[in-house]
């Protein structure tokens, strides 16, 4: 296993202030796209009430980032539902998504989120975490 693994990881809820940062990760999941459309994009998700944007920093660096709104359900009231974890492709497969995404559970319990909601496109799977 990598020792990248083993460096200290925060979490950190990132702000609109942080787009220099998260456009760049976030442009991995759809590398097609327009960099400066993906920050339109994320100035408008900025611009919801219940919109929050979640990073991993390692050595100050941002190595993961995730997108995530909360919302209300009747089938399960408050919840956090996450849409994409995207982790810097050189730390993928050593279990940085995982550990991201338990940071991310435990934030939402700590909002009140009882439930979490994780969407998912099987063919990225891989290619994000």
């Amino acid at each position: 296993m990598d020792l990248q693994y083993f460096r200290v990881m925060e979490f950190i809820e990132l702000t609109i202030d942080d787009s220099a940062v998260i456009v760049p990760l976030a442009h991995k999941l759809r590398p097609a796209a327009d960099p400066a459309q993906l920050k339109e994009y994320l100035a408008e998700m900025f611009g919801f009430p219940t919109f929050y944007c979640f990073g991993l920093r390692q050595e100050g660096k941002l190595i993961a980032v995730s997108f995530g709104w909360i919302t209300v359900r009747f089938y399960s009231g408050k919840q956090l539902e996450v849409d994409n974890v995207i982790v810097d492709p050189d730390l993928r497969s050593q279990g940085v998504g995982k550990r991201f995404f338990s940071f991310i559970e435990q934030w939402a319990v700590q909002q009140g989120s009882i439930s979490r909601k994780f969407h998912r496109n099987g063919r990225n799977a891989k290619k994000i975490c």
